[in-house]
Protein backbone atom coordinates (compact mmCIF):
# COMPACT_ATOMS: atom_id res chain seq x y z
CA UNK A 1 0.00 0.00 0.00
CA UNK A 2 1.38 3.39 -1.00
CA UNK A 3 0.41 6.23 1.36
CA UNK A 4 0.93 9.97 0.90
CA UNK A 5 0.71 12.25 3.92
CA UNK A 6 0.40 16.01 3.85
CA UNK A 7 1.63 17.20 7.24
CA UNK A 8 2.32 20.39 9.24
CA UNK A 9 5.61 18.91 10.43
CA UNK A 10 8.36 16.86 8.73
CA UNK A 11 7.91 13.89 11.12
CA UNK A 12 11.19 11.92 11.26
CA UNK A 13 12.78 14.20 8.68
CA UNK A 14 13.57 16.62 11.52
CA UNK A 15 16.41 14.22 12.39
CA UNK A 16 17.61 14.41 8.79
CA UNK A 17 17.81 18.20 9.15
CA UNK A 18 19.38 17.82 12.60
CA UNK A 19 16.60 19.77 14.28
CA UNK A 20 14.21 18.99 17.13
CA UNK A 21 10.44 19.40 17.21
CA UNK A 22 10.36 20.01 20.99
CA UNK A 23 6.94 18.42 21.44
CA UNK A 24 5.24 19.78 18.32
CA UNK A 25 4.20 16.89 16.10
CA UNK A 26 6.21 14.35 18.08
CA UNK A 27 3.38 11.84 17.77
CA UNK A 28 3.65 12.05 13.95
CA UNK A 29 7.31 11.07 14.23
CA UNK A 30 6.26 8.00 16.20
CA UNK A 31 3.52 7.08 13.70
CA UNK A 32 5.89 7.62 10.75
CA UNK A 33 8.37 5.19 12.33
CA UNK A 34 5.68 2.62 13.22
CA UNK A 35 4.14 2.54 9.73
CA UNK A 36 7.37 2.05 7.79
CA UNK A 37 7.31 -1.75 8.17
CA UNK A 38 3.78 -1.97 6.76
CA UNK A 39 3.41 0.53 3.91
CA UNK A 40 5.37 2.62 1.45
CA UNK A 41 5.11 6.00 3.14
CA UNK A 42 5.58 9.40 1.49
CA UNK A 43 5.31 12.66 3.45
CA UNK A 44 4.89 16.18 2.02
CA UNK A 45 5.44 19.21 4.26
CA UNK A 46 6.43 22.88 4.08
CA UNK A 47 10.15 23.58 4.31
CA UNK A 48 12.61 25.77 2.45
CA UNK A 49 14.49 22.79 1.04
CA UNK A 50 14.91 21.84 -2.62
CA UNK A 51 15.26 18.09 -2.91
CA UNK A 52 13.12 15.03 -2.33
CA UNK A 53 14.93 12.55 -0.10
CA UNK A 54 14.54 9.22 1.65
CA UNK A 55 15.27 8.77 5.35
CA UNK A 56 14.52 5.72 7.52
CA UNK A 57 12.45 4.08 4.74
CA UNK A 58 10.15 7.08 4.31
CA UNK A 59 10.20 9.41 1.30
CA UNK A 60 10.00 13.14 2.06
CA UNK A 61 8.79 15.95 -0.24
CA UNK A 62 9.58 19.49 0.96
CA UNK A 63 7.20 22.15 -0.35
CA UNK A 64 8.84 25.55 -0.77
CA UNK A 65 6.91 28.76 -0.34
CA UNK A 66 7.34 31.26 -3.16
CA UNK A 67 7.32 34.40 -1.02
CA UNK A 68 10.18 36.87 -1.14
CA UNK A 69 11.07 39.21 1.71
CA UNK A 70 8.67 41.89 0.47
CA UNK A 71 5.88 39.33 0.35
CA UNK A 72 6.56 38.24 3.91
CA UNK A 73 6.47 41.84 5.14
CA UNK A 74 3.24 42.51 3.23
CA UNK A 75 1.68 39.34 4.63
CA UNK A 76 2.44 40.56 8.12
CA UNK A 77 0.42 43.71 7.47
CA UNK A 78 -2.56 41.98 5.84
CA UNK A 79 -2.48 38.77 7.94
CA UNK A 80 -2.31 36.52 4.91
CA UNK A 81 -2.92 32.74 4.95
CA UNK A 82 -2.11 30.34 2.14
CA UNK A 83 -5.17 28.79 0.55
CA UNK A 84 -4.83 27.14 -2.86
CA UNK A 85 -1.78 29.10 -4.05
CA UNK A 86 0.44 26.00 -3.87
CA UNK A 87 -2.13 23.59 -5.29
CA UNK A 88 0.05 22.97 -8.35
CA UNK A 89 2.87 21.77 -6.10
CA UNK A 90 0.54 19.50 -4.16
CA UNK A 91 -0.87 17.96 -7.33
CA UNK A 92 2.63 17.48 -8.77
CA UNK A 93 3.60 15.48 -5.68
CA UNK A 94 0.42 13.40 -5.96
CA UNK A 95 1.16 12.73 -9.61
CA UNK A 96 4.73 11.70 -8.80
CA UNK A 97 3.84 9.41 -5.86
CA UNK A 98 0.60 7.96 -7.32
CA UNK A 99 -0.62 6.90 -3.87
CA UNK A 100 -3.46 4.53 -3.07
CA UNK A 101 -4.74 7.00 -0.48
CA UNK A 102 -3.89 10.53 0.69
CA UNK A 103 -3.91 11.36 4.41
CA UNK A 104 -4.02 15.04 5.44
CA UNK A 105 -3.04 15.65 9.06
CA UNK A 106 -4.98 18.59 10.44
CA UNK A 107 -7.68 20.98 9.26
CA UNK A 108 -5.63 24.07 10.11
CA UNK A 109 -3.50 23.79 6.95
CA UNK A 110 -4.29 24.48 3.26
CA UNK A 111 -3.72 20.93 1.97
CA UNK A 112 -7.40 19.93 1.79
CA UNK A 113 -7.81 22.19 -1.24
CA UNK A 114 -6.72 19.10 -3.24
CA UNK A 115 -10.00 17.28 -2.53
CA UNK A 116 -11.97 18.56 -5.59
CA UNK A 117 -8.91 18.04 -7.83
CA UNK A 118 -8.08 14.35 -7.36
CA UNK A 119 -9.88 11.05 -7.74
CA UNK A 120 -7.59 9.39 -5.21
CA UNK A 121 -9.38 8.91 -1.86
CA UNK A 122 -8.49 11.51 0.76
CA UNK A 123 -8.84 11.21 4.54
CA UNK A 124 -8.41 14.15 6.92
CA UNK A 125 -7.30 13.79 10.56
CA UNK A 126 -8.79 16.15 13.11
CA UNK A 127 -6.02 17.51 15.33
CA UNK A 128 -7.46 20.70 16.76
CA UNK A 129 -10.30 22.67 15.24
CA UNK A 130 -9.75 26.31 14.28
CA UNK A 131 -13.48 27.11 14.37
CA UNK A 132 -13.79 25.95 17.98
CA UNK A 133 -10.50 27.55 19.02
CA UNK A 134 -11.58 30.89 17.54
CA UNK A 135 -14.87 30.65 19.42
CA UNK A 136 -12.98 30.17 22.72
CA UNK A 137 -10.02 32.41 21.87
CA UNK A 138 -10.96 35.18 24.31
CA UNK A 139 -12.32 32.97 27.11
CA UNK A 140 -9.54 33.96 29.50
CA UNK A 141 -8.98 37.61 28.54
CA UNK A 142 -11.09 40.51 27.38
CA UNK A 143 -10.47 41.44 23.74
CA UNK A 144 -8.59 44.60 24.68
CA UNK A 145 -5.69 42.41 25.83
CA UNK A 146 -5.24 41.20 22.24
CA UNK A 147 -3.51 44.50 21.51
CA UNK A 148 -0.92 44.39 24.29
CA UNK A 149 2.48 44.43 22.56
CA UNK A 150 5.68 42.67 23.52
CA UNK A 151 8.36 45.33 23.12
CA UNK A 152 11.41 43.09 23.48
CA UNK A 153 13.90 44.04 20.75
CA UNK A 154 15.84 40.92 19.88
CA UNK A 155 15.80 41.54 16.11
CA UNK A 156 14.66 43.97 13.41
CA UNK A 157 11.49 41.92 13.09
CA UNK A 158 10.70 42.57 16.78
CA UNK A 159 11.32 46.28 16.26
CA UNK A 160 9.06 46.71 13.23
CA UNK A 161 6.47 44.06 14.16
CA UNK A 162 6.13 43.85 17.96
CA UNK A 163 4.36 40.68 19.02
CA UNK A 164 0.65 40.95 19.88
CA UNK A 165 -2.07 38.31 20.08
CA UNK A 166 -4.23 40.43 17.77
CA UNK A 167 -2.17 39.02 14.90
CA UNK A 168 -2.97 35.42 15.94
CA UNK A 169 -6.63 36.32 16.34
CA UNK A 170 -6.83 37.79 12.83
CA UNK A 171 -4.93 34.79 11.48
CA UNK A 172 -7.39 32.39 13.14
CA UNK A 173 -10.31 34.28 11.58
CA UNK A 174 -8.91 33.68 8.11
CA UNK A 175 -7.85 30.12 8.84
CA UNK A 176 -11.35 29.37 10.13
CA UNK A 177 -12.89 30.38 6.80
CA UNK A 178 -10.44 28.15 4.95
CA UNK A 179 -11.11 25.26 7.34
CA UNK A 180 -14.88 25.58 6.92
CA UNK A 181 -14.60 25.63 3.13
CA UNK A 182 -12.42 22.53 3.04
CA UNK A 183 -14.23 20.51 5.71
CA UNK A 184 -17.56 20.70 3.92
CA UNK A 185 -15.93 18.92 0.95
CA UNK A 186 -14.30 16.22 3.10
CA UNK A 187 -15.62 12.68 2.68
CA UNK A 188 -13.45 10.76 5.18
CA UNK A 189 -12.42 11.91 8.65
CA UNK A 190 -10.28 10.36 11.38
CA UNK A 191 -10.93 11.62 14.90
CA UNK A 192 -10.39 10.34 18.42
CA UNK A 193 -12.90 11.97 20.76
CA UNK A 194 -16.66 12.29 21.08
CA UNK A 195 -16.16 16.03 20.72
CA UNK A 196 -14.42 15.97 17.33
CA UNK A 197 -16.98 13.43 16.08
CA UNK A 198 -19.87 15.68 17.05
CA UNK A 199 -18.47 18.87 15.56
CA UNK A 200 -17.50 17.20 12.27
CA UNK A 201 -21.05 15.83 11.89
CA UNK A 202 -22.00 19.50 11.52
CA UNK A 203 -18.94 20.86 9.71
CA UNK A 204 -18.53 17.90 7.32
CA UNK A 205 -22.08 16.48 7.13
CA UNK A 206 -21.38 14.21 4.14
CA UNK A 207 -18.28 12.60 5.64
CA UNK A 208 -17.70 9.14 7.11
CA UNK A 209 -16.06 9.18 10.55
CA UNK A 210 -13.36 6.73 11.68
CA UNK A 211 -11.83 6.44 15.14
CA UNK A 212 -8.04 6.49 15.28
CA UNK A 213 -5.91 7.10 18.38
CA UNK A 214 -2.40 8.59 18.50
CA UNK A 215 0.98 7.08 19.27
CA UNK A 216 2.88 9.12 21.84
CA UNK A 217 6.59 9.90 21.89
CA UNK A 218 8.64 6.78 22.69
CA UNK A 219 10.18 8.03 25.92
CA UNK A 220 6.84 8.39 27.68
CA UNK A 221 6.12 4.66 27.43
CA UNK A 222 9.29 3.91 29.38
CA UNK A 223 8.61 5.77 32.63
CA UNK A 224 6.21 5.28 35.53
CA UNK A 225 5.55 7.96 38.12
CA UNK A 226 5.92 7.13 41.79
CA UNK A 227 4.60 9.22 44.68
CA UNK A 228 7.01 11.37 46.68
CA UNK A 229 7.23 10.88 50.42
CA UNK A 230 8.18 14.39 51.50
CA UNK A 231 9.21 17.87 50.39
CA UNK A 232 7.45 20.85 48.85
CA UNK A 233 4.41 20.11 46.68
CA UNK A 234 5.25 20.43 42.98
CA UNK A 235 2.55 20.94 40.36
CA UNK A 236 3.41 20.64 36.67
CA UNK A 237 1.79 22.10 33.55
CA UNK A 238 2.96 22.07 29.94
CA UNK A 239 1.56 24.76 27.65
CA UNK A 240 2.58 27.29 25.02
CA UNK A 241 2.62 31.05 24.51
CA UNK A 242 -1.06 31.08 23.64
CA UNK A 243 -4.02 33.33 24.46
CA UNK A 244 -6.54 30.53 25.11
CA UNK A 245 -4.52 27.84 26.91
CA UNK A 246 -5.49 28.99 30.40
CA UNK A 247 -2.23 30.41 31.77
CA UNK A 248 -4.22 33.15 33.52
CA UNK A 249 -6.39 30.52 35.28
CA UNK A 250 -3.24 28.74 36.45
CA UNK A 251 -1.86 31.98 37.89
CA UNK A 252 -5.10 32.81 39.70
CA UNK A 253 -5.30 29.27 41.12
CA UNK A 254 -1.72 29.50 42.40
CA UNK A 255 -2.45 32.87 44.05
CA UNK A 256 -5.40 31.30 45.86
CA UNK A 257 -3.25 28.38 47.04
CA UNK A 258 -0.63 30.87 48.26
CA UNK A 259 -3.33 32.83 50.09
CA UNK A 260 -4.36 29.82 52.19
CA UNK A 261 -0.74 29.07 53.08
CA UNK A 262 0.02 26.07 50.85
CA UNK A 263 3.77 25.88 50.27
CA UNK A 264 3.95 24.72 46.66
CA UNK A 265 5.85 25.20 43.43
CA UNK A 266 3.94 25.33 40.14
CA UNK A 267 6.33 24.73 37.26
CA UNK A 268 5.31 25.50 33.68
CA UNK A 269 7.14 24.04 30.68
CA UNK A 270 6.81 25.78 27.33
CA UNK A 271 6.84 29.46 28.29
CA UNK A 272 9.36 31.79 29.92
CA UNK A 273 9.31 35.24 31.51
CA UNK A 274 9.90 36.98 28.16
CA UNK A 275 6.83 35.47 26.47
CA UNK A 276 3.90 37.72 25.64
CA UNK A 277 1.36 35.62 27.54
CA UNK A 278 3.26 36.40 30.75
CA UNK A 279 3.13 40.16 30.09
CA UNK A 280 -0.58 40.01 29.22
CA UNK A 281 -1.40 37.95 32.31
CA UNK A 282 0.50 40.33 34.60
CA UNK A 283 -1.37 43.26 33.04
CA UNK A 284 -4.73 41.57 33.63
CA UNK A 285 -4.15 40.19 37.14
CA UNK A 286 -2.01 43.04 38.53
CA UNK A 287 -1.49 42.30 42.25
CA UNK A 288 -3.22 38.92 41.87
CA UNK A 289 -0.35 37.63 39.74
CA UNK A 290 1.37 35.03 41.96
CA UNK A 291 4.18 36.55 44.00
CA UNK A 292 5.80 33.21 44.73
CA UNK A 293 5.82 29.59 43.63
CA UNK A 294 5.58 30.12 39.85
CA UNK A 295 8.50 28.60 37.93
CA UNK A 296 8.60 29.19 34.18
CA UNK A 297 10.87 26.59 32.60
CA UNK A 298 10.76 27.85 29.01
CA UNK A 299 11.17 25.48 26.07
CA UNK A 300 12.86 22.26 27.22
CA UNK A 301 13.71 19.05 25.40
CA UNK A 302 11.92 15.74 25.80
CA UNK A 303 14.27 14.22 28.39
CA UNK A 304 14.23 17.35 30.54
CA UNK A 305 10.45 17.50 30.32
CA UNK A 306 10.09 13.91 31.54
CA UNK A 307 12.49 14.56 34.41
CA UNK A 308 10.45 17.60 35.48
CA UNK A 309 7.15 15.72 35.28
CA UNK A 310 8.54 12.79 37.26
CA UNK A 311 9.55 15.08 40.15
CA UNK A 312 6.07 16.63 40.36
CA UNK A 313 3.12 15.50 42.50
CA UNK A 314 0.22 16.57 40.25
CA UNK A 315 -0.23 17.39 36.57
CA UNK A 316 -2.72 20.15 35.61
CA UNK A 317 -4.05 20.82 32.10
CA UNK A 318 -5.47 24.35 31.96
CA UNK A 319 -6.72 24.95 28.41
CA UNK A 320 -10.02 26.63 27.53
CA UNK A 321 -10.33 24.43 24.42
CA UNK A 322 -8.50 21.33 23.22
CA UNK A 323 -9.26 18.09 21.44
CA UNK A 324 -6.91 15.45 22.84
CA UNK A 325 -3.93 17.33 24.31
CA UNK A 326 -0.78 15.22 23.99
CA UNK A 327 0.61 16.81 27.16
CA UNK A 328 -2.26 15.34 29.18
CA UNK A 329 -1.97 11.96 27.45
CA UNK A 330 1.76 11.87 28.23
CA UNK A 331 1.14 12.66 31.90
CA UNK A 332 -1.53 9.95 32.06
CA UNK A 333 0.65 7.23 30.50
CA UNK A 334 3.39 7.97 33.03
CA UNK A 335 0.78 7.52 35.78
CA UNK A 336 0.68 11.09 37.09
CA UNK A 337 -2.37 12.17 39.10
CA UNK A 338 -4.06 14.56 36.65
CA UNK A 339 -6.41 17.51 36.92
CA UNK A 340 -7.79 18.90 33.67
CA UNK A 341 -10.30 21.39 32.43
CA UNK A 342 -13.42 19.82 30.94
CA UNK A 343 -12.61 21.27 27.53
CA UNK A 344 -13.30 19.91 24.05
CA UNK A 345 -12.46 16.22 23.79
CA UNK A 346 -10.80 15.81 27.20
CA UNK A 347 -13.74 13.86 28.65
CA UNK A 348 -12.98 11.10 26.11
CA UNK A 349 -9.47 10.80 27.56
CA UNK A 350 -10.01 11.03 31.30
CA UNK A 351 -13.07 10.02 33.34
CA UNK A 352 -13.80 12.40 36.20
CA UNK A 353 -13.39 10.72 39.58
CA UNK A 354 -11.96 7.53 38.07
CA UNK A 355 -8.78 8.56 36.27
CA UNK A 356 -8.38 12.13 37.47
CA UNK A 357 -10.41 15.25 38.20
CA UNK A 358 -12.18 17.41 35.61
CA UNK A 359 -13.10 21.03 36.30
CA UNK A 360 -14.76 23.83 34.37
CA UNK A 361 -12.31 25.80 32.23
CA UNK A 362 -11.49 29.26 33.52
CA UNK A 363 -12.41 28.40 37.13
CA UNK A 364 -9.38 29.08 39.38
CA UNK A 365 -11.30 28.26 42.58
CA UNK A 366 -12.16 24.75 41.36
CA UNK A 367 -8.62 24.29 40.04
CA UNK A 368 -7.06 25.25 43.38
CA UNK A 369 -9.66 23.17 45.22
CA UNK A 370 -8.91 20.12 43.07
CA UNK A 371 -5.21 20.45 43.95
CA UNK A 372 -6.09 20.46 47.66
CA UNK A 373 -8.45 17.52 47.18
CA UNK A 374 -5.63 15.46 45.69
CA UNK A 375 -3.13 16.47 48.35
CA UNK A 376 -5.57 15.63 51.17
CA UNK A 377 -6.50 12.20 49.75
CA UNK A 378 -3.14 10.71 48.83
CA UNK A 379 -4.19 7.06 48.54
CA UNK A 380 -7.08 7.92 46.24
CA UNK A 381 -4.85 10.30 44.26
CA UNK A 382 -2.25 7.59 43.68
CA UNK A 383 -5.01 5.23 42.51
CA UNK A 384 -6.31 7.84 40.08
CA UNK A 385 -2.82 8.01 38.55
CA UNK A 386 -2.64 4.22 38.26
CA UNK A 387 -6.07 4.11 36.60
CA UNK A 388 -5.02 6.85 34.18
CA UNK A 389 -1.90 4.92 33.24
CA UNK A 390 -3.82 1.71 32.58
CA UNK A 391 -6.28 3.51 30.32
CA UNK A 392 -3.52 5.42 28.50
CA UNK A 393 -1.39 2.30 27.89
CA UNK A 394 -4.32 0.67 26.15
CA UNK A 395 -5.39 3.79 24.25
CA UNK A 396 -1.87 4.52 22.97
CA UNK A 397 -0.81 0.93 22.25
CA UNK A 398 1.36 1.21 19.14
CA UNK A 399 0.43 -2.10 17.49
CA UNK A 400 -3.29 -1.54 18.01
CA UNK A 401 -3.11 1.98 16.58
CA UNK A 402 -1.11 0.93 13.51
CA UNK A 403 -3.44 -2.02 12.79
CA UNK A 404 -6.51 0.19 13.18
CA UNK A 405 -5.09 2.82 10.83
CA UNK A 406 -4.20 0.23 8.19
CA UNK A 407 -7.76 -1.14 8.36
CA UNK A 408 -9.14 2.38 7.90
CA UNK A 409 -6.91 2.93 4.86
CA UNK A 410 -7.93 -0.43 3.37
CA UNK A 411 -11.62 0.20 4.01
CA UNK A 412 -11.56 3.58 2.28
CA UNK A 413 -9.56 2.27 -0.69
CA UNK A 414 -12.06 -0.59 -1.16
CA UNK A 415 -15.02 1.78 -0.82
Amino acid sequence: MRILWFSNTPANADEYFNSELKGSGGWLKALDQALQAHVELHIAFYMQHDKIFKYKNTFYYPIKTKQNLFGKVLNRFITYVTDAEDLTQYLAIIDQVKPDIIHIHGTENPFACIIPHTNIPVIVSIQGNITACLHKFCSGFEKRFLYVKNRKIASLKDFFFPEAFSFSYKLFNKMQKREAKNLVLTKNIIGRTIWDKRITRIQAPDSSYYHGDEILRDSFYQYQWTPHSSGKTIIHTTLGNSFYKGFETLCMALSKLNAIGLDCKWQVAGIDNNDLIVKVTKKKLKSDYPSKGLILLGSINENSLIARIMEADIYVMTSHIDNSPNSLCEAMIIGMPCISTFAGGVASLLKDGEEGILIQDGDPWAMAGAVLEMLNNKDRTIQLGKNARNVALQRHNKDRIVNALLKIYESIIRK
